[in-house]
């Protein structure tokens, strides 16, 4: 006997009180309650209250007919109120056209009266455990997806300098297809926004984007995370849980950073990607997939063609159209118009009096090569708006004149220490400088140090900062 409550409610809706007696006795150990109408209107107010795992449906009501109209409406009335609602048919035991009918009209399965206890039990269990599944489907979907539309404090795609116009070109074409893209850029270029937009402008635009920072995952959970795992598969999985690549199904799947994907993991995706279609870790049934593949790397394209770094194959099968975002410091046309934006939209976030940006400024920005590119960009117009005091923005606002101080006059980095050569010594000190030159901004720091985000941050753990 399954374990008592294991599901929450089941509704039962059927003319007949004998029938509903018996199947109220002999589904209640298999839900934590079993609420049973002779009318169909009542079963109707009490899912308003609460929505049910499972609803058995007699097709008809009124004495002596069998052409199931009555119960055809009804199923159209719980449709109607509830999506993915599970509706198992109770038919009479001649009437399979009745039951073939009523799958077409969205049943989820059927049983004929009188009944086997054993089959009635196996349907409907059957049917709870997908209702389940299809609540686990819709929360990891609501976990997994990005909103299409730039979040709060997030640049839209501006500028109208000749490369950017190249960027809007490709994605115009590129978009409405389902050609997979691979989009190149260093650190802070605007990658994920790119992403959304051609998300945004695609077919599949009603539906989910998901994304995954492949940079952020552990090699550990790598299969669990993008192809879900059942339950019991290891220790920690205590039910079934899908993965990335079947929440994306029907919508976008954005993989970011998919240049720190190691290269013994690679050809579990590749394969995924080809057969279009995942295996669940513990699992042995293969779930089909329809997504469309978005990736996002700041390797450049000399080190995606090092056979031992990334697998060309898989480079193939992701770059049908490669967009290649340009730094900030060679769109130097662009900064102004990010500029203006960014003082504005946190000025009006921080409630900040609107102050002027002096032709000098303004030189000095575009000046400035921006290292983090549009994401440090950001960071110091925020800061600007809260930090600054009087009618106009100077260059301390901005952190201007100590950034350009703080740079280098040569390119050869510092030695840590002349006379210690441990690596692992040397390797902290390097991270705390860049940290402690940009004040803690991550993304500054990392983008000097030639790292992604999550390898400093890995770094940061590993030597306790």
């Amino acid at each position: 006997m399954v374990q008592a409550m294991r599901f929450g409610r089941c509704i039962v809706i059927d003319d007949d009180p004998d029938i509903l007696l018996s199947a109220r006795l002999l589904l209640r150990d298999l839900f934590r309650e079993v609420a049973v109408f002779q009318e169909p209107d009542a079963a109707m107010a009490a899912m308003a209250q609460e929505l049910p795992d499972v609803i058995l449906l007699d097709a008809n009501f009124g004495r002596g007919a069998t052409n199931a109209a009555e119960g055809f409406h009804w199923l159209a009335e719980i449709l109607k109120h509830d999506a993915e609602a599970v509706v198992v048919m109770i038919t009479a035991h001649a009437s399979m056209s009745v039951a073939v009918e009523a799958m077409k009209r969205g049943a989820t399965d059927f049983v004929s009266k009188p009944w086997s206890n054993e089959r009635l039990l196996a349907t409907v269990r059957t049917a709870a455990a997908l209702r389940t599944s299809r609540e686990e489907a819709v929360t990891e979907r609501k976990r997994s997806a990005v909103i299409a539309a730039p979040a709060a404090g997030e640049a839209p795609l501006l500028g109208a300098s000749p490369s950017m116009a190249r960027v809007y070109s490709l994605i115009a074409r590129a978009a409405p297809t389902e050609a997979n893209v691979l989009i190149l850029g260093e650190n802070g270029t605007g990658k994920e926004l790119v992403a959304r937009e051609l998300h945004r402008s695609s077919r599949r635009a009603d539906n989910v984007l998901v994304s995954v920072d492949l940079g952020a995952v552990a090699e550990s959970l790598f299969e669990s995370e993008l192809f879900g795992h059942v339950k019991g598969a290891f220790t920690d999985a205590k039910g079934d849980r899908i993965g990335r690549l079947q929440a994306a199904d029907g919508g976008t799947l954005f993989l970011d950073e998919i240049g720190n994907l190691p290269l013994h993991l690679q050809p579990k995706l590749l394969t995924a990607l080809e057969q279009r279609q995942v295996v669940p870790v513990g699992g042995n049934k293969p779930v089909p997939i329809d997504i469309r593949v978005i990736a996002a790397t700041n390797v450049s394209p000399d080190q995606l063609a090092d056979e031992s770094r990334f697998r060309q194959d898989l480079l193939f099968r992701l770059n049908t159209v490669e967009i290649e975002l340009p730094p900030l410091r060679e769109r130097r046309e662009d900064i102004s118009v990010l500029v203006d934006h960014f003082v504005a939209l946190y000025s009006k976030k921080y409630g900040k009096p609107a102050r002027t940006i002096s032709s000098m400024l303004a030189a000095a920005l575009r000046a400035y090569d921006w290292p983090g590119n549009v994401r440090a960009l950001r960071h110091a117009a925020e800061r600007a708006v809260i930090l600054a005091d009087g009618d106009a923005f100077t260059e301390e606002d901005f952190s201007l004149s100590r950034a350009t101080a703080s740079r280098p006059s040569a390119p050869a980095p510092s030695a840590p220490v002349a006379d210690d050569l441990n690596l692992e010594r040397a390797e902290k000190t390097m991270v705390e400088q860049a940290l402690k030159k940009h004040s803690y901004n991550i993304s500054l720091a990392a983008a000097e140090l030639g790292l992604t985000r999550a390898s400093l941050y890995r770094r940061m753990e590993k030597h306790g900062l």
